[in-house]
């Protein structure tokens, strides 16, 4: 069945309705997380489907996936059409357990958030994000001492200083 022009959206049009720039959306078409047909003079027009995909994207983001992990969910859902209920629940029980780890590391990092802020010590000598030496870089990139759940495997006091 052929869709007519009132059941496709321009990129103008997406972008409206969406929310997103019109530059997000040729990059979202890049990744290969929408699709747009053409017209004979080039023009991008999307399915109304694609406005669920976008949502979908975006709400990926929202709980810390990558694009590359929304397309991957995303290629398990219907392009052209919204998904059942069952082909979404699926989709977002794979989301479950990586939320419910967020979850604990903001717990994590709120709980040394409020020692460090709370306690008010500004002691290099008994801070546990002092890094003397630079020891963490042992352990990787990033805020090491802040999203390890494990308080011991924060930093000891350094000698060198107070």
């Amino acid at each position: 069945m052929a869709l007519s022009r009132h059941d496709l959206l321009t990129i103008g049009e997406l972008a409206a309705r969406s929310g997103l720039a019109t530059s997000a959306l040729r990059y979202y078409e890049k990744l290969g997380l929408i699709h747009a047909e053409r017209t004979a003079g080039g023009q991008r027009r999307y399915v109304r489907a694609t406005l669920r995909r976008v949502a979908f994207v975006r709400a990926a983001q929202r709980v810390g996936l990558s694009l590359d992990e929304a397309r991957t969910a995303l290629d398990r859902l219907p392009a052209e059409r919204a998904p059942s209920t069952g082909e979404w629940s699926r989709v977002a029980e794979s989301w479950r357990s990586r939320i419910d780890e967020q979850i604990a590391e903001l717990e994590r990092l709120k709980q040394k958030l409020t020692g460090c802020i709370g306690c008010g010590c500004l002691s290099l000598s008994r801070c546990a994000l002092y890094n003397a030496g630079d020891r963490a870089a042992a352990a990787g990139p990033g805020a090491r001492y802040l999203l390890t759940g494990d308080p011991s495997q924060g930093p000891e006091p350094s000698p060198e200083r107070p």
